[in-house]
């Protein structure tokens, strides 16, 4: 029997209380058409039921490529795992992602893990492990102790433990089997093999596979073209056909939101910095130009998700990577890309002209192996305990994300955010900063809604840590966060002091460079 079939006939191998598996990295490497079919013949037949779906990371952008959004059905869930969470609203609609619907509405079984375990998690499940043990989280959102990854009530079942092991604690992430695993490729032989020639991202797509070969269920590949057996070289076939069960052909599909084919995602481009795109004036510009003074050259430096990722555009806006390579600097993000410009927005994941690129597996091993001394990463709260939140606060649930395994294994740290939130409007003139409109919502709370990372244990342990607003530079010590630095036309105690949930010390502080307030 032949394994090239429609998307109809692959989702029919899904059958009801079983635990499905999709890459997918917001809407890169993401299986769009055989997850829409997931959805369409739960709409039409109320089946299958009772679904656990497992995303290593957030797939789809809710928007052109819904993702996870088509199986975001009351009756087809019973459980979701994933390392993250889609929630901005549509920007034309206002709508909120039916996904984030389930959660905060608790109709689901929710859960997050830190995208480190949620990779290393499908190697275990593929060597028949008993799970993944590791530090990474001890103390945070993801300690069963302090909530261990549940994001609703109905999520009662507790799928990390604390354990000991010669005299150490640890958490551990039990494996379970794993039916169906749903990737996405490049291009297929009728035998199966994969190649990903025209995808930025590889993913998890071959630990998947594995993962559910050694658990005796089916792997679906969805790719854009079948090509002849035998036509490519063996290095190029990143999944052999052995371990892939149905190949679903859908052309045309785009690589990511609003990208449909650029070659600056898949190898280096002389003109890379003629391409890039330039951030608008604001409070963001102002927090990248900040976080960018804290890049080093020669130091492989990581960006997270968020405003942090806005810096790479500002040093080469600002001309800080003229010359050869980027003027020495190495850039990465998780998802596995090594060298050229981390991207903002959707856009962000893959480097735009990188030089390499690892699975998700492979990289974080090297972010857990201490190879990003520097990270940038966004905060969405921060505490007088020292603990910064990006997991959950108030009405939004994106989940952590690599930040843990980021933050953990740095050795300096930058996180850049807006001093306030909800309707912040400010203005930039003359090299100083206006508040136009003060944000209704205070990120500076006495204590965090979730734990993502425990600074005051990171800076006991040697790290360094700032935090960068477009306001106000804090560092981040044992005793608490310092104010160092202010930007030129604030007034500290009514701007900054008075907007904060708990006493910080002031040292200065300095002015806050004019050169980030040009427009």
């Amino acid at each position: 029997m032949g394994k090239i079939c429609d998307a109809a006939t692959a989702a029919a191998v899904i059958a009801d209380g079983q635990a499905v598996a999709s890459t997918g990295v917001l809407a890169w490497s993401t299986p769009d058409v055989v997850l829409r079919a997931i959805g369409e013949r739960f709409d039409a037949t109320g089946t299958p039921q009772g679904l656990t779906f497992y995303f290593p990371v957030a797939t789809g952008d809710a928007m052109g490529i819904p993702g996870m959004e088509h199986i975001a059905r009351k009756g087809l869930l019973r459980r979701i795992v994933s390392g993250t969470y889609i929630n901005p609203r549509h920007p034309e609609t206002g709508a909120r992602p039916a996904m984030t619907e389930l959660v905060q509405n608790d109709l689901v079984e929710a859960y997050t893990w830190p995208i480190g375990a949620t990779m290393h998690w499908l190697r275990e499940v593929a060597r028949r492990g008993p799970g993944y043990l590791t530090k990474v989280g001890l103390g945070t959102f993801a300690d069963p102790r302090h909530g261990g990854g549940k994001f609703t009530s109905l999520a009662t079942d507790d799928l990390v433990q604390v354990v000991e092991l010669a005299g150490e604690e640890y958490l551990f992430y039990p494996t379970w089997p794993l039916d169906v695993g749903i990737i996405r490729a490049s291009s297929a032989d009728e035998y199966g093999n994969l190649s990903f020639e025209d995808q930025p991202l590889t993913t998890c797509a071959l630990a998947m596979a594995l993962a559910v070969r050694a658990s005796g269920g089916k792997v679906i590949a969805q790719v854009g073209r079948i090509v002849p057996r035998g036509s490519r070289v063996a290095h190029e076939v990143r999944v052999p056909g052995a371990l892939v069960d149905h190949v679903v052909v859908a052309p045309g599909e785009p690589a990511g939101t609003d990208v449909h084919h650029d070659p600056g995602y898949l190898r280096v481009m002389p003109d890379m910095l003629d391409r890039l795109p330039r951030l608008p004036a604001g409070p963001k510009k102002v927090i990248a130009r900040r976080v960018a003074a804290e890049v080093r050259p020669g130091e492989m430096s990581i960006f997270g998700f968020g405003a942090s990722s806005d810096a790479v555009l500002v040093m080469a806006e600002d001309g800080l990577l003229d010359g050869d390579w980027l003027g020495g600097h190495e850039f990465t993000t998780e998802h596995g890309p090594f060298g050229g410009a981390v991207m903002p927005g959707w856009q962000f994941s893959p480097n735009y002209a990188p030089e390499g690129l690892l699975d998700g597996l492979s990289h974080f091993d090297f972010i857990d192996g201490g190879g990003c001394k520097f990270a940038a990463l966004a905060f969405g709260q921060f505490d007088a305990a020292g603990n910064v939140n990006v997991t959950r606060f108030g009405s939004s649930n994106p989940g952590a994300g690599g930040f843990t395994d980021i933050a953990v294994n740095a050795e300096r740290l930058v996180f850049a955010g807006t001093f306030t939130t909800g309707g912040l409007e400010v203005e930039c003139t003359d090299g100083a900063l206006t508040i136009l409109r003060e944000g209704r919502v205070n990120k500076f709370v006495s204590e965090v809604d979730a734990v993502t990372y425990r600074v005051r244990d990171g800076v006991c342990r040697g790290q360094t840590a700032r935090l960068v607003t477009e306001r106000a530079v804090f560092d981040a010590t044992r005793e608490g966060p310092t104010l160092v630095e202010v930007a030129p036309g604030i007034d500290v105690q009514r701007d900054v002091l008075d907007l904060i949930d708990f006493p910080v010390r002031v040292d200065g502080p300095a002015l806050m460079n004019p050169a980030c307030f040009r427009p």
